[in-house]
């Protein structure tokens, strides 16, 4: 479990604009501030990732991440059954997001974690953050520390410690509207 310094120091790092690595329920995150455009953009450029797929957010709580999402949707009772939890919700976006963030959809893709390192760091922040699995794209997800820092060296900002969680993959991706399944767990 990260200490209340190193999570203080984080939530610096993001507040600065700067990207970080956390620990999440399966392999390790890479995060910054959703709102701040060069942080998003040193994500996709360290991912070698193509803006248009898009980014997932984490929150530690519904409240964090209903700014992201259209005031005209509602928040369904399946959605609420599972969280927290490592299921990700398709969901309308805000319209105000920027397409960085969306991949220039309407939609955007939101989870509430029940990792306690990345709760944690939600909490902390203060809201949602960018959350994206920390590794190339096209390459396989890294679950071990000394991977991840051999891989990315100093493009990562700030490596905040703890362990992953028991999960064996990445979050299921469902769309809330449909109940479709894109990616299974």
């Amino acid at each position: 479990m990260a200490t209340p310094n190193q999570l203080r120091l984080a939530t610096r790092y993001l507040s600065a604009g700067a990207v970080i690595s956390y620990p999440t329920e399966s392999v390790y995150g890479l995060g910054c501030d959703p709102l701040n455009i060069d942080a998003i953009h040193h994500i996709l450029a360290i991912k070698q990732r193509d803006w248009d797929k898009g980014l997932i957010l984490i929150a530690a709580s519904l409240e964090q991440i209903t700014p992201y999402i259209d005031p005209d949707f509602d928040i369904t009772d399946e959605m609420m059954q599972s969280w927290p939890e490592a299921v990700t919700w398709i969901v309308p976006a805000h319209p105000r997001l920027p397409d960085e963030l969306t991949g220039g959809r309407a939609t955007i893709a939101v989870r509430i974690t029940a990792h306690p390192v990345a709760s944690a760091l939600c909490r902390s922040f203060g809201g949602a953050l960018v959350s994206t699995s920390a590794n190339i794209s096209n390459e396989p997800m890294i679950r071990s520390a000394t991977k991840l820092r051999k891989t990315f060296g100093s493009a990562i900002d700030y490596y905040l410690p703890g362990d992953l969680g028991s999960n064996p993959n990445p979050s299921e991706i469902r769309r809330a509207v449909t109940g479709e399944v894109l990616r299974a767990q």
